[in-house]
């Protein structure tokens, strides 16, 4: 490890711990004007073990179960460094008002309680409670078929916290939605197929139908996990094909089109793999980072869906993702171009979705021949 990675990581926890010692600090003033709590050692080391439980969990096996604590914390550090100099500067004013400096920290420490629990709650249920968003679209081909159901859901990160009873949520709303197709662009376990394997959440996936198939891509977590082979082994033990850098033909109505994830930089660019097709038929694509949307449209793709965004999945996060992606997360059409990204169905990090929500996206696809 060279010396620059090592100052990096040093800057790194340093600043962590200072922000971490910040939000401890304001939470111990709190404990002590409303309860008159006196036990500051055993709380800070409860503060240090929710700070690193995420690590901890992530490198001792037999300590994984902490991971899902660190999880919701990053929750808490987020909204906590942004209420919490707000509440800070209340305080202060309140002070100048002359208000007792006591009575302020309980008033105005109660308030933002009250306003992280409610945090908590609504990313909760946001997360845990899924929806279907529906969109109609037409391509300007001749198909086979007058029309297609497409039911889509990206991001499922199944694992530790996006478990059974996430997936047999995601069996039940797509079979309901009696799709032609399924398509999974992306991230569908988080990371490592262990805890997917554990759950037998298999024999659940295994339940959703589709005449035509159901097929996914690659996202980044796939890789992050670096267990592509034994997730492929599991895909296929539930019939989820997994497209990498293929073209199918579906009948003689569309081409399907998957790409491996932006991660692995010997991916096949659009252009090369569309170059041999015939281009009177539609083409449908999967790619899970909506990065390349303009040379989807310029290499002649009908209708791509995408995920990975989140839609920034606790706000006000997707205020970056809207600056990162051309769609970070809807419906846009560019040229022929029909282009949709989902917010996702799981989540990763926190259980909890502020300005977003889990979702799957029901497409109903209609084929029309221009005249002429």
């Amino acid at each position: 490890m060279n010396v620059g990675r090592v100052l990096s990581i040093v800057a790194f926890f340093s600043l962590y711990n200072i922000l971490i010692f910040y939000l401890g600090w304001n939470g111990l003033i709190w404990l002590k004007a409303v309860f008159s709590f006196q036990q500051e050692a055993l709380y800070w080391i409860v503060i240090a073990i929710l700070s690193y439980a995420y690590i901890l969990g992530r490198m001792v096996k037999p300590l994984s179960w902490l991971s899902i604590i660190g999880s919701i914390w990053f929750g808490f550090i987020q909204y906590g460094l942004l209420l919490f100099p707000i509440a800070n500067l209340a305080v202060l004013v309140l002070s100048l008002l002359d208000i007792q400096e006591q009575t302020s920290i309980v008033v105005i420490g109660t308030v933002t309680a009250i306003i992280l629990a409610g945090i908590f709650i609504t990313g909760l249920y946001n997360a845990y409670s899924p929806i279907i968003r529906k969109y109609k679209v037409t391509i300007s081909k001749k198909a086979e078929m007058k029309k297609l159901r497409i039911a889509v859901a990206s991001d499922m990160h199944f694992g530790r916290l996006s478990g059974i009873a996430h997936a047999k949520r995601l069996v039940k709303m797509m079979n309901r939605i009696k799709p032609d197709i399924i398509l999974l662009p992306g991230d569908i376990i988080d990371d490592e197929p262990e805890h997917f394997q554990k759950k037998n959440m298999g024999a659940i996936m295994k339940q959703l139908h589709a005449p035509h198939g159901i097929y996914g891509v690659l996202g980044n977590h796939e890789y992050y996990g670096r267990e592509i082979p034994a997730f492929l082994k599991e895909m296929e033990k539930v019939d989820i094909r997994i497209l990498m850098d293929e073209v199918i033909q579906i009948g003689n109505s569309f081409y399907l089109l998957g790409r491996k994830d932006k991660t692995d930089s010997r991916r096949k660019s659009f252009k090369l793999m569309v170059n041999e097709l015939d281009g009177s038929l539609p083409l449908i694509a999967m790619d899970h980072q909506p990065a390349e949307l303009k040379e989807a449209q310029e290499s002649g793709v009908d209708l791509i869906v995408s995920g990975h965004t989140h839609r920034g999945q606790m706000a006000p996060n997707n205020l970056i993702t809207r600056r990162l992606f051309e769609l970070d997360w809807g419906y846009i059409k560019k040229g022929q171009l029909h282009a949709f990204v989902s917010s996702g169905f799981g989540f990763w990090g926190p259980p909890l979705r502020i300005g977003s929500r889990s979702e799957v996206l029901e497409i109903i696809v209609e084929f029309e021949e221009k005249e002429g």
